[in-house]
């Protein structure tokens, strides 16, 4: 509660998210231990997540980017209508927001937004908003107690700015996977251990994040990252919801394909989806770029918001009779 300025017995906390995913929990019992009152929904509502804020002069909030992303696609009329000047703290972690999609967003809030980054077996940084502003798409620096130590594929230190696997060191922690010690020791490297992230830190200790290990694309022998593809689709105005996977390349090995969920009202067909490439090779490095785009009504996701892509690569490569 110190951490992220929570006064005791002085705030409204909105408890969005399910309580049984750490991070809406912590939130949610975090403000509870300093007195403050709980507004516990059941499903997520964008309007109605506005609605809420107004009426019950909600101070506190846990997020999540899609939920962002969601509020932003509101339109400006329906934005306007609703006072959110009570909101002093709004954190959100589970997933990666596309810079464009917070920089809207501390646009219309205010600099109020905070950002986390860890998961269930520890806490790693937080990037208060003057931070962020100041470096956009850091997840923040180290928290007390904790080191973070990024690795090349050799396991030699990556200096800083080069990409490689996160390993968290968190001072007094020790946990093991229930009833799955091959998975415990997969993710532990002596002290350390990892929750499967690829990013780097800057100079000053601030860490981004460029993708997941198990979500790296291969193609040609050149690393690519699925989140920052997916940042570039989701600032199109057509695009609500994005997964950018790997699917098999006979010449490559893997090459990008971007499946797309449209925007309430988007007619999805082969010309949306040949724009969508053109204005991502507009923007970021062509090799980096989808070859190809599918449609779908909706993408999976999880209660908390992360994305099942699993799933998604699953069904491209089980038609090869490969596995990944």
């Amino acid at each position: 509660a110190r951490a992220f300025g929570l006064k005791p017995f002085d705030g409204v906390q909105l408890v969005v998210g399910p309580l049984y995913h750490a991070g809406p929990s912590a939130f949610s019992w975090g403000s509870l231990h300093v007195g403050h009152k709980q507004v516990l929904t059941t499903r997520f509502d964008a309007e109605e997540l506005l609605r809420l804020i107004a009426k019950h002069r909600i101070t506190n909030t846990h997020l999540v980017a899609t939920m962002f992303h969601r509020l932003l696609a509101l339109p400006e009329q329906v934005r306007r209508r609703y006072d959110l000047s009570s909101l002093r703290m709004v954190v959100h972690s589970a997933a990666p927001t596309p810079t464009d999609v917070k920089k809207r967003m501390l646009d219309w809030w205010g600099p109020v937004i905070w950002e986390t980054y860890g998961g269930t077996e520890g806490a790693a940084t937080i990037a208060k908003p003057h931070h962020w502003l100041a470096k956009p798409g850091t997840v923040g620096r180290a928290v007390r107690g904790v080191k973070i130590h990024v690795f090349d594929g050799e396991g030699a230190l990556c200096p800083p700015g080069t990409p490689g696997a996160i390993y968290l060191e968190i001072e007094g922690s020790q946990f093991e996977y229930w009833k799955d010690p091959e998975k415990t020791r997969g993710v532990h490297r002596g002290r350390t251990f990892t929750l499967g992230d690829v990013g780097y830190l800057d100079a000053d200790g601030f860490l981004f994040l460029t993708g997941r290990q198990s979500e790296v694309i291969i193609s040609g022998g050149v690393n690519i990252y699925p989140a920052e593809v997916e940042a570039e689709l989701l600032a199109h105005p057509s695009v609500g919801d994005v997964a950018v996977i790997g699917v098999p390349n006979a010449e490559w090995g893997e090459e990008v394909k971007a499946v797309v969920e449209p925007a309430p009202g988007v007619k999805p067909d082969a010309a949306l989806g040949e724009q969508l490439i053109a204005f991502c090779r507009g923007r970021i490095a062509h090799y980096k770029c989808p070859r190809s785009v599918d449609f779908r009504e909706r993408l999976p996701r999880e209660d908390n918001g992360k994305l099942y892509k699993r799933r998604i690569r699953d069904e491209y490569w089980r038609e090869t009779g490969r596995e990944i």
